[in-house]
């Protein structure tokens, strides 16, 4: 039978040896078989369910990863937004803060400024000579060291020579006199010029001498002229005031306190060093003076 079937084959292949070259006919079967199962296997439902579910997590996979690409940029996007508002922000809040310390600072010097002035204005309530109030606007550029200018001149009445004074720390004391007049403007040499030479005298012991300044506000005025045998009565912190000699500073005026002295061999008198009852580099305000009274000018 064996046989038979094989001359069949034989007969068919057109006399071929079986097994020498893949028959076409099985080969055809087989790819028939293998369509007919793939298509039972397409027409069945669980197949179908289950490739829709196998593309349903894919597609959500990827959507998932889209949404999550998305959000992370769109987070990314707000939270620089919010950064640049953030700091935008923080820069308004640092102006304003600027501001209001400037404001604080302006209000804090306003009021020490009204304080200042109620003070001098309650000075100017005591004298009884006829003065000038005035302030300090600058120093005079050919003498930076000593002479001051004012914010007052001959339009307000000032004239050369008055007696120039301040009041400081709950004492008037003087300042120096006035040398050149403008319109609108004065110049006041202090009593620490080298040029300045005031009549003067112990407020207490009343022994008198000149007052010469060295040209500095940070050094001693000297006081001269002071005769050897009043040097065991001395003692720092004397006074020493302006004695009224000479008509241009009225008598009685501060002007400093002992903080020294020399006794020189070769010499007949005794030289005093002075600090100044006034503190120069705080000066601000300061009043003219005349000797004589006379009704309040401004």
């Amino acid at each position: 039978m064996r046989r038979g079937i094989f001359g069949m084959f034989s007969r068919k292949s057109g006399g071929k040896i079986p097994g020498s070259k893949p028959n076409t006919t099985v080969s055809v079967f087989i790819v028939l078989v293998v369509i007919s199962i793939l298509m039972l296997m397409f027409s069945s439902r669980s197949f179908i369910l289950q490739f829709k579910t196998m593309g349903m997590s894919a597609f959500s996979g990827v959507r998932g990863g889209i949404y999550e690409l998305s959000s992370f940029v769109s987070r990314t996007v707000l939270s620089v937004k919010e950064l640049a508002d953030l700091r935008k922000e923080h820069a308004d809040l640092l102006r304003q803060l600027a501001r209001y310390e400037e404001l604080e600072r302006s209000n804090a010097e306003i009021n020490q400024e009204n304080a200042r002035l109620r003070d001098q204005l309650g000075f100017a309530k005591t004298l009884h000579f006829r003065y000038i109030p005035a302030q300090i606007s600058g120093r005079d550029p050919n003498n930076l060291f000593s002479a001051i200018v004012i914010n007052k001149g001959s339009y307000s009445g000032v004239s050369a020579n008055m007696a120039v004074i301040a009041w400081q720390n709950g004492t008037q004391a003087l300042v120096g006199k006035v040398i050149q007049v403008g319109t609108f403007e004065s110049l006041v040499m202090p009593v620490y010029d080298t040029s300045s030479m005031v009549a003067c005298r112990f407020s207490i012991l009343r022994f008198e001498g000149i007052v010469e300044g060295q040209g500095s506000r940070e050094t001693p005025l000297l006081m001269r002229y002071i005769p050897k045998r009043a040097r065991d009565d001395i003692n720092i912190g004397d006074m020493i005031i302006s004695s009224g000699m000479g008509g241009v500073i009225p008598a009685g005026i501060n002007i400093g306190r002992v903080c020294g002295v020399s006794l020189l061999e070769y010499e007949t008198t005794l030289e005093i060093e002075l600090e100044p009852v006034i503190d120069f580099s705080r000066l601000e305000y300061v009043f003219l003076i005349e000797t004589e009274k006379a009704e309040n000018h401004d």
